[in-house]
């Protein structure tokens, strides 16, 4: 209700300045928050993964402590249970080495190997060997000869030699924080000192349990520590500017060296196993002992095996999450670190609860004293020494036994006093203490929105037999070097340049409007200086329109046509939607290939709208990509390449360098191509976009966090949503679904995604400008093949040559995109018909080139092609796959006998097939819709059969039971793992009857008419008739006999005979020159107001070019150089230098002098004036709306609340606008109408008016700091709503590079009537050789079905157990033809693939989205800086720009 009353008040006051208040509010237009669902979300997982970090570890931990204490010499388990046992105990030491082992063959065999150098390779081997015998002999030799508690404890000091390294180093980015390496040394140290210290008293008060000779393994145990240290070197090394050369090169080929070193680690911990227990071993290992292991003692080692083993990696992978979204201090560090105490706690309750079950028996309590209480109140050692009698009788607690039993050999049994025991816990504080001082930098980390595995740790492997330390120790160190400050953090991430750059092609009103509040979105997210984000980029918006002008009949007069018109009235609404106000800063240009608006969004963003003219230069969606490719990563490439001095624009309020908000900023086209000076191509990214698209900003900046995050990523797409009504819409809905949620997500697991759609995908710029890839894209078809495969799915083409040169395309299934879908069947089919062909022929060409493309690209592998090629091999196979499944239908439904079905099911679609080669496409797709609906229906019935039929088995064990309830559960479970788009299961059922026409009436239209190359959808004469009907007065035909007359009288040529009347009674009076203008639903006196008005304006132009007076007023010059530019490069010959003292405070007048003269000169002369074509002048009508007395009042409001939005004078600015608002009113009161245009006078005058009143203003309220800055930013805020559009030229240069980019790659093709006619037969050629291609093989599948069916399933099927749904199993089988099986398992093996292939997806991008929420823009105000009286370029450097570098 609120909402409401708001929107009532602003139109409200709207409606106090004109008749026409109303105004359109675009869906997505106001300003996104963040949602409590996704905040809750983030919190809730970060929490989750936490506590899953901790569970894991400490299991991980104690199942670990376990096994030593089972294979312990002094256990109370056999030598057979103790000698498994300690098999199981080196399996747990080896599982990561293997993990790694299989992990680094697959990227060697599938990805990229690179041969390693032998000197690096020798000392990773040499360091590697020394840890895994330090590992192998601290776990496997030592820790079995001591206590559990001293188990726990004694890792901790393998932190040693980090901490070492960080003194030596002095890693710290404090001086004072060298005190936490040193203090974790010294309680190392202390540490070990009372270890040995624990084991003397031990020895000499004569504890029972202690193994002989413990002195020797403590030491050993001490020297095993300091070798497993070595595991980390590379940590501090990376951190430090030591070795740097040899650790980049380790780093480009890391998977080899641990190719190598898993294995000799695999080969050491074998060897000193068996070395130890075979030779060295009191009781050496009987191999025939491990047949004789108990049942339980089996399930209890490898229980402990497994759950260390699963536990181990869990915590390691749950740890990388934690990081990953942004949970570093309490999902990673705090339960990492807490994970040898949490273990110790555990233990204790555990002890604490299991003690008194724990009592002797009753074979054995006649040992004791009659009705003693053996509970952990009772003096300890009488406890341990009962424990023994229950080795062989108590079964249940057999691991709590023994727990006890090895605590029982630490100082709490000794006989004299417990006190020495406190050194056992001191030395498990120092321990713990040490390690987390070791590590303190973990806390500290702040890691980016999405980071790499290898971006957060040093090694890949984990230790298993230390996960906690592991993790810690292997963290990054160089993380917290750049990036334990925000700033810090910001500045790891390079910025980066997006150029968004969307293609139109005959879009509609409410499609334009779309697409326009998603780039006014991203402005306001990118640009408000109130709001602070991460997100660093700098982009252009880039709308590219084909087919944008049109012949006026009669006059022959080019104009735009309605589209434009449409999309500058999208523009000037969105504008007005966003900002209260009109657009401040247009310009009108003529270019080589037709024209250009350029126009200033409300953040200082630019928006060019490029009008192609299909007379000049090529039309379709494939040139116009070339087209801005070429401008944007071409000419603007090697531009920034080759810097030149930045030209003085002829606009003199341009050069005002002003953005909306009062911050000094170059005009935004130089400054974004200044800060591409700093910017690799690796950093530019072309977006491209579709004329209908509707994106969030978070959509975009989720895929240059794929773009970012991994260098070898040419390209990103996102989640694409087909919007719409209708039952095709229906049916897409559920299509686009499937094929982004199981599709889509399998290429992207498994290898790459093979097309990244045109109208949503980010592009790196320097894999479009790679070898064969943008070079190869300007190819123009000239073969049949080319045709299909070049320009009817140019956006699968272009990911083909990617991937050809070994860039990888992504998927991420958060970026969320909206595009309108055909609604119709006939465009629906035709679509299709475009896509078809072009993905057959797009995937054919890379399976043909397999073997280079898997040499050259890492994301391929040779199991990758073999999956595409089974997915090919089905899509074949459709065809005929759904003919069967129709004759399965009829079999179902009617009762008929299997051959009958199949030859009953192969008719219509041979009939249609046949159809398709004689008919008209019209009549095919008529045809096509009749045989749906037929279909649809008998799918409907189908449906209902199978399960009556499944009710009638009396089980859904079936072949179509099984295909149907399996298929249906896992579509349900895929849906619910997607909650956002879950209710798009509804549309499933659609999906399904509809299958026949979609795979294969579709199927059949697509390949009979592969020959027709043009697009078919949106095609349309709109243009035509519109142009028609362009003041069209009278309209007659007329037909009589042989006779056909056409009769038509229009306004234009009304209005010349009314001229020559006119010219014939006065001959004084000049004719006014006739405007064509485009068809308007307004007024007809609004339409004579501005035509009054801009008559008024082109005659004082006309009247100031003969001027030879330079005085004078800023405004008139804007009027001037709109029509009076010169051919120089676009610099106006005319340029006056303004007297108003605001004007000469700006920097880049100091030089005005030469400028001055020049122009005085010139001004003896006849000004050239630039001639402008037809089609500017309505154009510029247009937005002069800005000048009429309603929107001036608005526009002056907002643009005085926008220049002082930041500057903390809110009530000096609401002042100013309710004085100027006053002072507008009184010289505009009874003058003009709220509609009417504004004269050149009046706006002089409105000026002056204003920038008096103003400085009234800015004086009386004495403003001690700043007084004459606020006013100059005032009277710029005044000029730039009083500044009317501006008609320029190119610039030579880049008027000389269309020419010469149109010359070469994009002239209108013209081919000659026989080439077509070549053309034409080449197509159906292919067509032909494709259609046989299709048919044969789906021919021979079916006819291989028939057979067998006729044969009958009592000779030849397949045998299938049939249960009903009690278990219990039927006396009579199901017998399935072997072909069918095989085809309805290969499907199923396939669904099952990608389902799997979507769960490991969907994790990853749970990640991403939780990281990005974290890191999203929050709406909060910076704090207020001071201002720099520079000319800031806002590039990282922070340049200024003085008068000499312009």
């Amino acid at each position: 209700m609120e909402e409401l009353k708001q929107r009532g008040r602003k139109r409200e006051g709207r409606h106090r300045d004109t008749w026409d208040p109303f105004q359109l509010n675009p869906i997505g237009a106001e300003k996104e928050k963040k949602r409590i669902c996704f905040r809750i979300l983030q919190n809730l997982v970060a929490v989750i993964v936490g506590l899953l970090v901790l569970v894991s570890g400490v299991m991980s931990k104690g199942s670990l402590l376990v096994l030593t204490t089972l294979t312990s010499p002094v256990s109370l388990r056999n030598n057979v249970d103790k000698q498994f046992y300690t098999l199981m105990l080196m399996c747990v030491l080896v599982m990561p080495n293997l993990l790694m082992f299989l992990k680094s063959l697959w990227k060697c065999v599938f990805k990229s190997y690179v041969a390693p150098n032998p000197r690096t390779l020798g000392i990773m081997c040499g360091i590697e060997s020394l840890v895994a015998v330090g590992t192998a002999i601290l776990v496997l030799i030592v820790m079995p000869k001591l206590d559990v508690l001293t188990n726990l404890s004694i890792p901790g000091g393998i932190c040693i030699l980090s901490a070492v390294f960080q003194i030596a180093f002095r890693l710290q980015t404090q001086s004072w924080m060298i005190l936490y390496p040193i203090c974790s040394l010294i309680l190392v140290l202390s540490g070990y000192v009372l270890l040995v210290v624990d084991y003397y008293v031990r020895e000499s008060s004569f504890v029972p349990g202690q193994v002989q000779g413990c002195y020797i393994y403590v030491g050993i145990a001490i020297f095993a520590s300091l070798l497993v240290s070595l595991n980390w070197w590379e940590n501090p090394f990376q951190a430090s500017t030591n070795i740097q050369e040899m650790l980049s090169e380790l780093d480009t080929f890391r998977d080899t060296v641990y190719l190598f070193t898993s294995l000799i680690r695999i080969a050491l911990t074998l060897g000193v196993y068996f070395l130890y227990y075979c030779l060295i071993a009191e009781t050496p290992i009987v191999w025939n002992d491990f047949t004789k292991a108990s049942k339980g003692t089996i399930e209890i080692g490898l229980g402990l095996f497994s759950l260390q083993a699963f536990c181990s990696a869990a915590c390691h992978w749950f740890g990388v999450v934690a990081c990953k979204i942004h949970a570093m201090r309490f999902g990673f560090a705090l339960p990492v670190s807490l994970t040898g105490p949490a273990t110790l706690v555990l233990g204790i309750i555990l002890f604490l609860t299991q003690a008194e079950s724990l009592a002797p028996s009753s074979e054995t309590a006649n040992l004791y004293r009659s009705g003693h209480n053996f509970t952990i109140q009772t003096p300890f050692w009488p406890f341990c020494h009962e424990l023994e009698a229950l080795k062989d009788v108590n079964k249940t607690l057999l691991i709590m036994l023994e727990i006890s039993y090895s605590i029982c050999k630490t100082s709490l049994n000794n006989p004299n006093s417990m006190w020495p025991f406190s050194m056992l816990a001191l030395e498990g504080v120092c321990m713990w203490l040490g390690l987390v001082s070791c590590t303190y930098y973990v806390w500290k980390i702040k890691v980016q929105r999405i980071e790499r595995t290898s971006q957060l740790f040093v090694r890949r492997l984990y230790e298993s037999a230390f996960i906690d330390l592991s993790m810690l120790l292997n963290t990054k160190m160089k993380v917290v070097r750049t990036a334990n400050k925000e700033s810090s953090s910001n500045n790891e991430v390079e910025n980066c340049v997006i150029y968004l750059c969307a293609t139109m092609w005959h879009e509609t009103y409410d499609e334009m409007l779309k697409i326009m509040t998603s780039m006014f979105r991203l402005d306001r997210y990118r640009g408000d200086p109130k709001e602070e984000h991460k997100d660093c980029f700098d982009f252009e918006c880039h709308i590219y329109v084909d087919d944008a002008f049109m012949l006026e009949e009669d006059t022959e007069k080019k104009l735009v046509n309605t589209y434009v018109c449409d999309l500058i009235q999208v523009v000037m609404e969105v504008y007005r939607v966003f900002t209260n106000k009109e657009p401040d800063e247009v310009s009108i240009i003529e270019t080589p290939y037709g024209g250009r608006l350029v126009i200033v969004m409300p953040e200082g963003n630019m928006l060019y709208v490029h009008l192609k003219d299909k007379q000049l230069i090529r039309n379709k969606k494939r040139w116009s990509q070339i087209m801005y490719l070429y401008y944007l990563l071409g000419w603007k490439g090697y531009n920034v390449k080759n810097p030149q001095k930045i030209t003085r624009q002829n606009n003199p309020c341009r050069a005002s360098l002003i953005s909306l908000d009062g911050e000094s900023y170059l005009l935004p086209t130089h400054d974004n191509d200044s800060k591409r000076r700093h910017i690799s191509d690796e950093n530019t990214y072309i977006m491209a976009l579709d004329g209908d698209t509707d994106f969030q900003p978070a959509a975009l900046i989720l895929l240059v966090d794929r773009l970012r995050m991994y260098d070898t990523v040419g390209a990103a797409c996102g989640r694409i949503h087909p919007t719409g009504m209708g039952p095709m819409v229906w049916y897409q809905k559920f299509e686009y679904a499937v094929g982004h949620w199981l599709q889509k997500t399998a290429e992207h697991v498994f290898g790459s995604v093979l097309c990244s759609p045109g109208c949503f995908s980010l592009f790196r710029g320097s894999a479009l400008m790679d070898d064969n890839v943008l070079k190869r894209y300007t190819t123009k078809a000239t073969q049949a093949s080319e045709y299909v495969q070049y320009d009817q799915g140019e956006d699968r083409w272009l990911c083909t040559l990617l991937l050809q040169q070994g860039w990888r395309v992504e998927y991420n299934a958060a970026s969320d995109a909206y595009t309108n879908s055909p609604q119709e069947f006939k465009e629906f089919y035709n679509q299709r018909r475009r896509w078809g062909p072009s993905t057959l022929a797009n995937t054919l060409d890379l399976l043909h080139h397999g073997k280079e493309t898997v040499q050259r690209n890492t994301s391929i592998s040779l199991l990758y092609i073999l999956y595409q090629t089974f997915t090919v091999a089905s899509s074949i196979l459709g065809p005929a796959s759904v003919t069967l499944m129709i004759s399965g239908a009829f079999q179902f439904v009617f009762g008929i006998e299997g051959t009958i079905s199949i030859i009953i099911g192969v008719i219509p679609p041979t009939v249609y097939m046949i159809i398709c080669f004689v008919a008209k496409p019209n009549f095919q797709i008529t045809i096509a819709a009749i045989l749906s609906v037929i279909y649809a229906f008998l799918m409907t019935a189908s449906f209902f059969s199978i399960i009556g039929d499944m009710v009638k088995q009396g089980t859904f064990i079936t072949p179509t039971g099984l295909f149907l309830v399996s298929g249906a559960i896992l579509y349900m479970v895929t849906a619910i793992l997607h909650p956002q788009e879950c209710t798009l299961i509804i549309y499933g059922l659609m999906y399904f009857i509809c299958i026949p026409s979609g795979y294969l009436l579709l199927t059949i239209y697509s390949l009979v008419n592969m020959h027709i190359v043009s697009w078919g959808t949106r095609e349309t004469n709109k243009a035509k008739e519109q142009k028609k009907q362009v003041g069209v007065v009278c309209n007659r035909d007329c037909k009589m006999c042989c006779w056909d007359v056409k009769i038509q009288v229009t306004q234009e040529t009304e209005n010349l005979v009314l001229q020559q009347f006119q010219q014939a009674v006065n001959p004084n009076t000049h004719a006014a020159k006739a405007e064509p203008d485009e068809p308007k639903a307004q007024s007809t006196h609004e339409v004579q107001n501005r035509l009054d008005a801009n008559k008024q304006i082109l005659d004082y132009n006309e009247e100031m070019t003969h001027k030879k007076d330079k005085s004078k007023e800023n405004l008139n010059k804007d009027y001037e150089e709109k029509d009076t530019c010169s051919d120089k490069s676009g610099s106006s010959k005319s340029y006056e230098k303004k007297n108003d003292p605001f004007n000469d405070d700006t920097d880049y007048d100091d030089d005005d002098d030469d400028d001055y003269d020049y122009n005085a000169y010139d001004s003896l002369e006849p000004k050239e004036v630039v001639p402008e074509s037809d089609w500017v002048e309505p154009v510029k009508k247009e937005f002069l709306k800005k000048l009429t007395y309603a929107n001036l009042k608005r526009n002056l409001q907002e643009q005085i609340r926008y220049t002082l939005r930041n500057k903390n004078q809110e009530d000096l600015c609401e002042e100013l606008v309710s004085i100027l608002t006053d002072n507008l009113n009184e010289e505009l009161r009874d003058k003009v109408g709220p509609e009417d245009v504004l004269n050149v006078s009046q706006l002089e005058e409105l000026q002056y008016a204003l920038n008096e009143a103003a400085r009234r203003i800015v004086k009386s309220n004495r403003i001690e700091n700043g007084a004459q800055r606020l006013e100059r930013r005032v009277k710029r805020a005044i000029e730039r709503t009083l500044v009317a559009p501006q008609v320029e030229k190119l610039s030579e240069d880049e008027h000389d590079f269309w020419t010469k980019l149109i010359e070469r790659y994009l002239l209108p093709i013209q081919d000659d009537k026989a080439h077509l006619e070549e053309v034409t037969r080449e197509l159906k050629s292919l067509r032909n050789k494709a259609v046989f291609l299709y048919f044969i093989v789906n021919v021979l599948w079916v006819v291989a079905t028939f057979f067998l069916q006729a044969i009958g399933t009592d000779v030849l099927s397949i045998n299938i157990p049939k249960y009903y749904p009690n278990g219990s199993l039927a006396p009579d089988p199901l017998r399935v033809e072997p072909l069918s099986l095989m085809f309805l398992l290969s499907f199923a093996v396939l669904l099952i693939i990608q389902f799997l292939a979507m769960l490991y997806h969907r994790v990853y991008t749970l990640i991403h989205v939780v990281s990005y929420r974290g890191s999203e823009k929050d709406y909060k105000e910076k704090d207020e800086e001071d201002e720099d009286e520079g000319l800031v370029l806002g590039n990282p450097l922070n340049l200024t720009i003085t008068a000499d570098d312009l």
